[in-house]
């Protein structure tokens, strides 16, 4: 069966786009912290390399093979199995080799393996990155590469198992997460918050009674780079996740930007409101970035003006979150992993079960079998969207468990192998 032409060179055109985020939320750590931070690009690089190379081997398979165990993990066996076919003659980019859930029985979007490889790796690659921003300075490399493969094995794979392969069990219960709200931005908050515990773990054997931060040193040039490609970054993050090219991409194109827009009118707005503070570049930065991440979730699912109202709401929520977070004093994130990508994933995900509108969602491609998406409770949803917000709080629960538990005991793992996972924090400036 040969593969859809337009629809593979969409999604490997928006897999490019999501593998500059991965390094571009390098750039937007130097644009934060400084330029003598140069680490945070060689940290970004190397996490982009271990994720082609372990998600080549097995991760792939892992997440999106059809599942064993009852939707638990995808079989790494299945074809083209290890190492992307190994040495096959017929090369998994080859004409004949859809993906299994992406064939006419599927979705049917026509995805080779190899296209549908690409993009998903992007994915885990850039949420790996986005779990890294609390590790610069603190977390030894060997520990951050050999973190690196577990993550691309078991921490980021068992959530996109659940909810983006059709054969997961959170999906079978009807579990939706458009582009990453739970699966990318949550997971990730829960994936820091494992290593931050096991951070602060050693710091307080080392006599510390709070958590060394990393000052606020902006770079206004690097920090201007970094939200600029990361938002073009999200035009494949989010439209690509329509895994097709068709008329449903365009909505997802402007939803996106919308809430981008409005995040950072919002937080703008709102910074001055309740602080009366001039407005600055980072409070810009922080609210596109905010309005992008209570999109993502829900991108496919609802309509342009819906996108404006969740980025608007998405300003407060984050300034309020910044405040909660900052009185944590085992808690250092400089550039805003839990304000930003855990409050405000998990708030757009909650957010699917009031936005949905049939009109909108309903031009995503569905996999026979899985619960439809009702509209929302602000569209006349009712008892079914009730019951959506019911799986989707659960399925946030359980895998924010999940991820976090198997965050920190590889960190805790890690820790007994290699004598601790932190750094010298007098070498590198933390400490007097």
């Amino acid at each position: 069966m040969l593969g859809d032409p337009i629809n593979n060179l969409w999604v490997i055109l928006a897999a490019l786009l999501v593998f500059t985020m991965t390094i571009s939320v390098g750039l937007l750590e130097v644009g934060e912290l400084g330029e003598a931070l140069y680490a945070s690009l060689m940290k970004t690089v190397l996490m982009t390399s271990i994720a082609l190379f372990v998600m080549a081997i097995v991760g792939f398979n892992t997440a999106f093979a059809p599942t064993i165990g009852g939707g638990i993990i995808g079989n790494p066996f299945y074809r083209p199995g290890l190492f992307l076919g190994s040495f096959a003659a017929n090369p998994a980019t080859a004409p004949g080799t859809v993906w299994w859930s992406m064939a006419p029985a599927g979705f049917g979007t026509g995805l080779d393996t190899g296209t549908y490889f690409l993009f998903e790796t992007a994915f885990a690659a850039v949420t790996l990155a986005l779990v890294g921003v609390v590790v610069l300075r603190k977390m030894k490399p060997v520990a951050v590469a050999a973190y690196s493969v577990v993550y691309f094995v078991l921490i980021w794979n068992l959530p996109a198992a659940w909810i983006w392969n059709p054969t997961g069990w959170l999906a079978k219960l009807g579990m939706v997460d458009f582009a990453g709200g739970l699966v990318v931005h949550g997971a990730a908050g829960a994936a820091g918050l494992g290593l931050l515990y096991q951070f602060w773990r050693e710091e307080r054997a080392k006599g510390l009674t709070t958590s060394p931060q990393t000052p606020i040193r902006v770079s206004p040039g690097w920090l201007t780079l970094a939200i600029l490609l990361l938002w073009v970054g999200w035009f494949g993050f989010n439209p690509g996740s329509v895994l097709a090219f068709n008329d449903e991409t365009t909505v997802v194109v402007l939803t996106t930007f919308l809430a981008a827009a409005a995040g950072m009118i919002s937080v703008l707005a709102f910074r001055h409101i309740l602080h009366a503070e001039a407005p600055t570049l980072l409070d810009s930065t922080n609210g596109i970035l905010m309005g992008l991440i209570v999109i993502t979730p829900v991108a496919g699912f609802v309509s342009p003006a819906s996108a404006i109202v969740l980025g608007l709401l998405g300003g407060p929520i984050f300034l309020v979150g910044e405040k909660y977070f900052a009185k944590w004093k085992w808690v250092s994130d400089p550039v805003g992993l839990l304000p930003g990508h855990l409050v405000g994933g998990l708030f757009g995900v909650g957010m699917i079960a009031f936005f949905a509108q049939p009109a909108y969602s309903g031009a995503l491609p569905a996999y026979p079998g899985l619960p439809s998406l009702p509209a929302g409770l602000l569209f006349g949803g009712g008892t079914a969207a009730v019951h959506q917000l019911g799986v989707e709080i659960f399925g946030v629960v359980v895998v924010m468990i999940a991820v976090f538990v198997l965050s920190f005991l590889t960190a805790c793992g890690l820790a007994k192998l290699l004598g601790g996972i932190t750094t010298d924090y007098r070498k590198e400036g933390l400490v007097p």
